[in-house]
């Protein structure tokens, strides 16, 4: 059954039983007088007061008098029209003609043409004309006839009268679902709401004290009444006070007496309901002007929404895209700096910008995002286009900066975690090379010095003999030092490929030793051909001192070599490495047996010298002319070596535990890893599997993501503790962890991800409820086309493609060529990204149902507040409007041009079309 027929249903329902309960009263009233002694009705007659018997009798009479008085002026204010009136309601109705005059007046309808005899069957004819007409437009008169109009009864000529006013005065008010006596009452009580000591209930007794008929004269014209002098003591003061201004401006006749209504206990309804009635028509033409203009501030609060929803968009996308532009540079800058205090601190500065200002900036693009999806959505419900962001702040655009970002900040922190581990090996090795440069310095002095002299020319044979012996050691010695020179070229060389800061002093350095070793070798060749020339000339040498020499050298090398090992400084990043160094060590010690045996043995020779020396009688000289070691020398060396094996091993250990400390530390972020990974890709899964769900409805949805959400929040600590191992692993130079795949990185990264899923999914359904709320979607319908878009999503990531796209609508029923899916397209891919969401499928399984105001429609409410005219004033705008709403609009609109434009005038259509996107404002 339609709209229009559920409405006649009810109006006829209502005038049907309204007219038998008008019919029953008034019998109930004949009943009562019946019974009455014939001096009392004579009395009742004559005076109608409180103290009369009964009291249902004497309010009834009243009511009586009260709907003549009302029902005649009533008919008088429609039958003025036609230029007569009635003086007696009982009796100028009875031969029908006034009375069909009366409907055709308030009908605008032609009656059968009335019969002019003055016989009784004459008057019954018209007054059934009338009747008859009264039926027709769907009144069901009940026990109301022709002869008891034409016999002059009155009860039956107020019941047909008020049967008359329902029809043509009362049935046609309509307000907010609400018609004719409850229309009429809503009206009133919306009218007078605001004003003090009215409250609206009824039409009886709210009405006695007269300011609610004040208060709605006052409402529409404020001019006529001053609604603050008005007391509520005085109720015939303010009834006459209305009656007379309804009278003098609203041209509303006076239907009622004040002393009826302030003496009666309970007025009569019938009365005051005809009388309100002209008030609302009276006012009907304001009612649509105000409705008109609360189409027009509820379109314009939307768009000022709207408004303010892009430009915060637009300023926090600038922040946020200035944000980046500052910071890339930054990291990107890869200077690297002279010391490793210097590059701790940038990694410092890295470790502050990643704990303190980057979140809030990934929070500040999350919200971007939020805001940019709920303004769309706002902007499709509401009828408007799209919202297009300035050049270069798409969600897109923000999205590729923010990757950009992202990847030179990986490249940035490792570049100096690379560069740290460089100057850590460069300044190793920088001190090593001088250590190294010190030694083979203090090897060479006096060497140049040596090989120059020409002490063998005048040297006897032994001395010769010595000298030439000694000479052979020093080769000997040059030799063993060789490998020395090679290790400190070696090292000059690693600097340099490691980009040491002073390399040129190191290069420098390095080929000052090159120089000099190239001397020496030329000078040493020089003084052996010259010894061996004088060596044909003398042929006794002692092969004892020779013997101690040739050993005590290389022992003595050895001890050096030994010595410099045991002082050698190393960098090791592990337990294996500092493993290898105590087993090297170990080995070293091991030989330390045989070396002494070979100390023995060198001072086994010394000591067979002095042997001979005193078997003999041989004067020695006071050193050994082949070289320079004396058995003191050899022995305090000896003891040197074996004092420093105790503080190797205390360095190597100390140098264990630390790589241990490092190995728990290892450990213990490992094993957090392993578990708040897993942790999260599971959360992961099981918010998409929320997502994509159909089971429950939006609200259970809605609350698991929440609760999801909550429990990810509270898992938080749990990622800053492990940031806490992070850095304390960080702050130990522990940069490589076997014992997990899982790296800070991924962990950040994956929560980032959960964060950015766990939010987006309940915008999304967020989304989804207030698209269903606003266009009245069923749950089961979403869950149709959630499990219809689930079905064609074949890949699972929440979209599907054009092609399945495509195959969902043709399973549909739709009917596609080329053309028209292209256009659809463009409806559900606006941005062109290849793809179609959840929230863009239900928009376009929806829009045509919506409801939503049109520009045409604002275009119809600006005219009727410019009373027809293509143009509407200042002055107009801001009597109809709120003035925030009236302002909006005098500041948008342009100026009117036309030839009969008056100045000031303003153009509504292209505001109202610039409203929706339909032109530039």
């Amino acid at each position: 059954m339609s709209a229009v027929e559920n409405q006649y249903t009810t109006y006829t329902t209502y005038m049907t039983s309204t007219t038998e309960e008008y019919m029953t009263q008034e019998n109930e009233w004949d009943r009562d007088l019946l019974l009455e002694p014939a001096w009392e009705k004579q009395q009742l007659k004559t005076s109608v007061t409180p103290q009369s018997h009964p009291l249902s009798v004497s309010l009834a009479r009243i009511h009586c008098q009260i709907q003549i008085r009302t029902f005649s002026a009533w008919c008088n204010s429609h039958l003025r029209k036609a230029g007569t009136q009635i003086e007696n309601i009982e009796e100028d109705f009875r031969n029908g003609l006034k009375l069909m005059l009366l409907l055709e007046v308030i009908s605008g309808e032609r009656l059968p043409r009335p019969d002019r005899g003055k016989m009784r069957f004459h008057k019954i004819a018209n007054v059934n004309k009338a009747l008859e007409f009264i039926c027709s437009k769907g009144v069901k008169l009940v026990s109301i006839g022709a002869e008891e109009i034409v016999d002059g009864n009155v009860k039956m000529t107020l019941g047909m009268i008020w049967t008359i006013i329902l029809r043509f005065a009362i049935q046609g008010i309509s307000v907010e679902e609400t018609s004719a006596k409850d229309g009429l009452l809503l009206w009133c009580q919306r009218k007078t709401a605001p004003y003090r000591n009215v409250n609206v209930q009824n039409f009886h007794i709210s009405w006695k004290d007269g300011l609610a008929l004040c208060a709605l004269i006052h409402r529409h014209r404020p001019d006529l009444i001053d609604y603050k002098k008005l007391r509520k003591d005085d109720p015939i003061g303010n009834l006459n006070t209305a009656f007379e201004v309804a009278e003098k401006f609203l041209d509303i006749p006076r239907m009622l007496d004040a002393e009826d209504i302030v003496n009666t206990h309970k007025p009569d309804e019938k009365a005051i309901m005809t009388y309100v009635s002209c008030f609302y028509h009276a006012f009907a033409g304001a009612e649509q002007a105000e409705t008109a203009a609360n189409r027009i501030c509820r379109v314009l609060a939307v768009n000022q929404e709207n408004e303010r929803l892009m430009q915060e968009y637009e300023k926090l996308a600038s922040e946020l895209l200035e944000w980046i532009r500052r910071t890339v540079p930054w990291l990107e800058n890869r200077v690297a700096e002279q010391s490793m205090g210097a590059m701790q601190r940038r990694l410092e500065d890295f470790r502050d910008y990643r704990r303190v200002h980057w979140p809030p900036r990934a929070q500040d693009k999350r919200q971007l995002e939020i805001s940019f999806n709920t303004l769309q959505t706002k902007l499709r419900l509401s009828n408007r286009p799209a919202f297009m962001p300035s050049e270069g702040k798409m969600v897109s655009d923000i999205a590729n900066a923010w990757k950009g970002l992202e990847q030179v900040e990986k490249g940035y922190e490792d570049w100096l975690v690379m560069e740290i581990l460089r100057l850590e090996r460069v300044e190793h090795l920088a001190e090593k090379f001088k250590q190294k440069c010190a030694l083979h310095e203090a090897w060479t002095a006096g060497k140049e010095e040596v090989l120059t002299q020409r002490d063998f020319e005048h040297a006897s044979l032994a001395e010769v003999r010595i000298l030439v012996r000694k000479h052979e050691a020093f080769e000997s010695d040059l030799t063993a030092h060789q490998d020395r020179l090679e290790q400190i070229a070696s090292i000059a060389q690693e600097l340099n490929e490691l980009d040491y800061h002073d390399a040129a002093a190191i290069n420098a350095r390095c080929q000052g030793f090159c120089d000099q070793w190239d001397n020496l070798g030329t000078l040493t060749q020089k003084r052996r051909d010259s010894l061996e020339r004088t060596e044909k000339l003398l042929e006794t040498i002692d092969q004892l001192y020779l013997e101690f020499a040739k050993r005590a050298a290389p022992f003595n090398n050895w001890m050096d070599g030994a010595m410099e090992d045991l002082q050698d400084m190393f960098i090791v990043h592990s337990i294996e490495e500092i493993q290898i160094l105590i087993t090297a060590h170990d080995q070293f010690k091991a030989t330390l047996p045989e070396a002494d045996k070979e100390r023995m043995a060198t001072m086994g020779i010394h000591s067979e010298i002095l042997k001979i020396a005193q078997t003999y009688g041989i004067k020695l000289p006071g050193v050994n002319p082949y070289t320079d070691l004396t058995p003191q020398d050899l022995s305090s060396k000896w003891e040197a070596v074996r004092c420093q094996i105790p503080h190797r091993d205390q360095v190597l250990q100390e140098e264990m535990a630390r790589q241990q400390a490092n190995e728990r530390l290892r450990c213990q972020f490992a094993a957090q890893a392993n578990v708040i990974g897993p942790w999260i890709q599971t959360k992961m899964k099981e918010i998409v599997h929320i997502s994509v769900d159909i089971a429950g409805s939006l609200e259970e949805q809605m609350n698991n993501l929440k609760q999801y959400e909550h429990d990810i929040a509270n898992y938080k600590s749990s990622i800053d503790n492990l940031e806490g191992d992070h850095q304390l692993s960080q702050m130990s130079l522990v940069f490589d962890n076997k014992h997990t795949s899982y790296t800070m990185e991924h962990v950040r990264v994956g929560w980032e991800q959960l964060l950015s899923t766990t939010t987006h999914s309940i915008n999304e359904i967020e989304n989804q409820i207030l698209t269903r709320d606003a266009k009245g979607i069923s749950q089961e319908q979403l869950n149709e086309f959630r499990a219809s878009f689930n079905h064609f999503d074949r890949k699972r990531h929440g979209m599907m493609e054009p092609d399945d796209f495509r195959a969902c609508l043709i399973s549909m029923g739709y009917d596609l060529g080329e053309v028209e899916f292209a256009r659809i397209m463009t409806l559900v891919d606006a941005n062109d990204v290849g793809a179609v969401t959840f929230q863009a499928f239900i928009d376009f399984m929806t829009q045509e149902a919506a409801e939503t105001d049109t520009a045409e429609q604002v275009m119809a409410s600006f005219k009727i507040l410019a009373s027809d005219k293509m143009y509407i004033t200042v002055d107009e705008l801001r009597r109809e409007l709120p003035p925030e709403q009236a302002e909006y609009c005098i500041s948008h609109m342009t100026k009117y041009l036309a030839s009969d434009a008056p100045p000031g005038a303003l153009d509504y259509i292209s505001f109202s079309s610039a409203l929706y996107g339909e032109s530039d404002l």
